[in-house]
């Protein structure tokens, strides 16, 4: 039976694998093996969250540490994704980096709880609207590091950057409205102007300001990648950052760690 205690286990040899494959990008090592030392750290770290689900008898998406754990997953595959379509030598590194800041943070700091999921969090849409979720905060937190890097190198090319955010923005789109299937199921209403709720539409806002700024000021670049990073700082506020917030003490639906 897998723990937290047993997550090094997993997240050290999965690191080892992406770590080797970002090494192998940057010397313009054989692409094939890339690939192979990526997915197969993909396969490790996916077992171990495959056998929490498991072990836990519900989806590992009830705290932040669990979600840390699919976050810390999609960080290397859209990484891939990236490498595979746009040829980025240092993005494997970059998306490794993340990935293992936030395994060392679960590792260091492990969040137990128990097995038995309060009844809002049975709701059949709990589940995809997570991991949608997840996979458009990895892809859209790939597009940020690319929009900081071409800031530091004072390039003005794109189009990587617009096709991640477009993929993120979908994502979060179709998570938002997963999330209110589940609301109405749940709590009997779609949409109630949580404190969460109310920052995953500003976070959808300030995306979707994001690609019709690109689209009619095509030549405004730097703007444009000030505003990527706004837009993350937004998001990071709507994943994490309420939780800090006087105005959710108590009252946030979304609260589920006590």
């Amino acid at each position: 039976m897998v723990t937290w205690n047993t997550l090094w286990l997993f997240a050290l040899p999965a690191l080892i694998c992406w770590t080797v494959a970002a090494l192998l990008s940057l010397r313009g090592g054989k692409k094939g093996l890339v690939y192979m030392l990526t997915v197969c750290g993909l396969l490790i770290f996916g077992s171990y969250i495959a056998m929490m689900w498991i072990s836990l008898e519900r989806p590992p998406m009830r705290t932040m540490g669990e979600t840390r754990l699919w976050y810390s997953f999609f960080l290397p595959l859209v990484g891939l994704i990236t490498y595979s379509r746009w040829q980025y030598r240092w993005i494997l590194s970059f998306s490794t980096l993340l990935s293992a800041v936030f395994l060392c943070i679960n590792i260091l700091k492990p969040e137990i709880h128990s097995k038995e999921m309060m009844p809002a969090l049975q709701s059949p849409w709990f589940a995809p609207h997570v991991i949608i979720y997840m996979f458009a905060y990895a892809t859209t937190g790939v597009a940020t590091l690319m929009a900081l890097w071409q800031l530091f190198r004072k390039q003005d090319q794109l189009a990587a950057i617009d096709n991640l955010t477009r993929v993120g923005l979908s994502f979060i789109t179709i998570g938002m409205l997963f999330g209110a299937l589940w609301a109405k199921e749940a709590w009997g209403t779609y949409w109630s102007w949580d404190p969460k709720e109310t920052w995953a539409a500003a976070t959808w806002l300030c995306y979707l300001i994001y690609v019709h700024l690109r689209k009619s000021r095509p030549a405004a670049v730097t703007p444009a990648l000030l505003w990527q990073v706004i837009c993350f700082l937004c998001l990071q506020m709507c994943w994490w950052g309420i939780n800090y917030l006087p105005s959710a003490q108590g009252i946030s639906v979304h609260t589920y760690g006590s």
